[in-house]
């Protein structure tokens, strides 16, 4: 039983590569529907503030209109806008810093592939985070960011594109934002008192198959698919681990 739905998890995880590469789904596998973070639309400042901001995750909608910036991230217009730009890739390890430099459009025609199953995290590239921000001004001044802020923080742009099965193992830092622009982006957080049981050299997509099954409901993270135009906002030191689902294109507002 284990082993079936850790092979329902990875089919989940590999299932589509996503409307921004264009092309049909890779497999007719249905989405997990599984959502324990709350989903808020019309949220004030004041209710943020009060019943979110310091205390557990929120998925908002509605607080903003990105659909210019959404039409930008497409992957004709980012290709030809910045196919020669240098990027800079990061280890999906938790604690591994290295980092690899190569063209955008290389990454985007030879990296953006679904995720190996067996790989490591020493052996899985992204983009996500290092941002030549001067050269990158033209696609940023149009996005507009989550409108909430935290006394004392100043928000920071962290821009991604990352293929289907990919994502970011169990860590954690300050508060923030993270805005799906194309495709499906799974979260599992846990609040900083709770520890998750994780290796630091497997991906994402090894701890779903591996350790997930295994876990009782005490044990389970809040876990929840962030769509299009949705905005998850996670608390100060909360762990999380991201997997996309579909090659997806995201920018995280962080609040430092």
């Amino acid at each position: 039983r284990l082993m079936a739905r850790g092979l329902r998890a990875l089919l989940l995880a590999l299932g589509a590569l996503g409307a921004w590469l264009g092309g049909p789904a890779a497999a007719a596998v249905a989405e997990e529907e599984r959502c324990t973070v709350e989903r808020r639309a019309d949220l004030t400042y004041a209710e943020f503030m009060q019943q979110y901001a310091f205390l557990r995750p929120v998925i908002l909608q509605g607080l903003t209109d990105n659909s210019r910036f959404r039409a930008l991230c497409s992957r004709e217009r980012l290709l030809a806008s910045f196919g020669d730009n240098v990027v800079r890739l990061s280890t999906a390890n938790t604690y591994s810093y290295r980092k690899v430099d190569l063209p955008f459009q290389e990454y985007v025609e030879q990296l953006l592939h679904p995720q190996d199953p067996a790989s490591l995290g020493n052996d899985t590239l992204y983009f996500f985070g290092d941002n030549n921000f001067t050269e990158w001004a033209s696609l940023f001044r149009h996005y507009s960011p989550p409108p909430f802020r935290l006394l004392g923080t100043t928000p920071a742009y962290s821009f991604g594109i990352a293929g289907a099965g990919s994502g970011v193992p169990f860590h954690w830092h300050g508060p923030g934002f993270s805005e799906v622009i194309y495709g499906r982006k799974r979260w599992f957080l846990y609040p900083p008192e709770k520890a998750p049981e994780f290796h630091p050299n497997k991906t994402t997509l090894a701890w779903l198959q591996d350790t997930y099954p295994a876990l009782t409901s005490s044990e389970r993270p809040l876990e929840c698919t962030i769509r299009a135009g949705e905005v998850l906002y996670f608390p100060d030191r909360w762990w999380h681990a991201t997997l996309n689902l579909d090659t997806s294109v995201f920018i995280s507002t962080f609040l430092g």
